[in-house]
């Protein structure tokens, strides 16, 4: 278990945060902070509700989190956060943005109404393959002859109020927690090593960290909620060490029938190579009698 030094304050995980405390208008700040890292800009948050594709599984309530943030510039950001490892991970993210834009949309609404989505997921397992802990995905279009990238002309900008075609689509990050090798670079990096660790160091200068240590402390829980915040904390590892368990039995299994495969290909080898020195050895018979027939001629 990891030892904290003096001057790294131990909070309330991020997940728990979202579920209980950030969605508090009060708290917003915290949000803003890390949402405002990430994206580069300055953003307001004005509502902030249950992710279009929320669905509650028994897992889910200790292991999943979804929320939709409404910023004040209209824009839509779906925040999931996930601790169980999901092949289809990728698909799930696709999906969310799907629904969030159908479902949002008016029946008859134009649609240059299509309000921009990005979709930002903390995930706590390793999806894909890659070295990097943040990745950001955008959609461009580019010519397949003379590799030109198709932009807006001068009416769309103005209709549209974006200055490229790749604006108008949805935006995806995927933050690998368990990714981070816990050197803090940039400001980024300082959330980034909150949300593996749920601890503040006391130099930390990233937006939204100084409200997140006056509103996330521990000791800011009541009794009943600390038994709640510790029941969750333990759920979820009793569900990802049977994960791990789970897998560590496939790969025991998987190695026992390789093992037995190997075995019955090793006898299988060993009965053609029998069958191929028995035929050698007929066929040696067969060339010695031709051999004296022909002497006998």
């Amino acid at each position: 278990m990891k030892e904290w030094k003096k001057g790294e304050r131990v909070l309330i995980s991020f997940d728990y945060a979202l579920k209980r405390l950030l969605r508090n208008k009060a708290n917003y700040e915290v949000l803003e902070g890390f949402l405002s890292e990430l994206l580069m800009r300055d953003l307001s948050v004005k509502a902030i509700g249950e992710s279009e594709s929320n669905r509650e599984h028994a897992k889910d309530k200790y292991n999943k989190v979804d929320i939709l943030v409404e910023a004040e510039s209209g824009e839509i950001l779906l925040i999931e956060l996930q601790f169980t490892p999901e092949i289809d991970f990728l698909h799930r993210m696709l999906y969310g943005t799907s629904k969030t834009i159908t479902e949002r949309m008016v029946l008859g609404a134009k649609y240059l109404e299509v309000k921009k989505i990005y979709s930002i997921n903390i995930v706590y397992f390793d999806l894909g393959q890659g070295k990097d802990y943040v990745y950001h995905g955008r959609t461009h279009f580019t010519g397949l002859h003379i590799k030109d990238e198709l932009c807006l002309s001068k009416a769309q900008r103005k209709a549209f109020g974006r200055e490229t075609a790749e604006d108008i689509y949805p935006e995806y990050y995927i933050l690998k927690v368990n990714s981070f090798d816990d050197v803090a670079k940039d400001t980024l990096d300082e959330w980034i090593y909150f949300l593996k660790h749920s601890v503040i160091k006391d130099e930390f200068k990233a937006r939204g960290l100084d409200k997140a240590r006056e509103v996330l402390a521990l000791g800011n829980l009541t009794p009943e909620e600390r038994k709640a915040y510790d029941y969750m904390k333990d759920q979820r590892s009793k569900d990802l060490s049977m994960i791990a368990s789970s897998r560590l039995e496939g790969k025991i299994e998987g190695r026992e029938e390789g093992r037995i495969e190997r075995e019955k290909l090793a006898e299988e080898l060993e009965k053609e190579r029998e069958a191929r020195e028995k035929l050698a050895g007929k066929y040696e018979i067969l060339l010695a009698e031709i051999a004296r027939l022909k002497q006998n001629e």
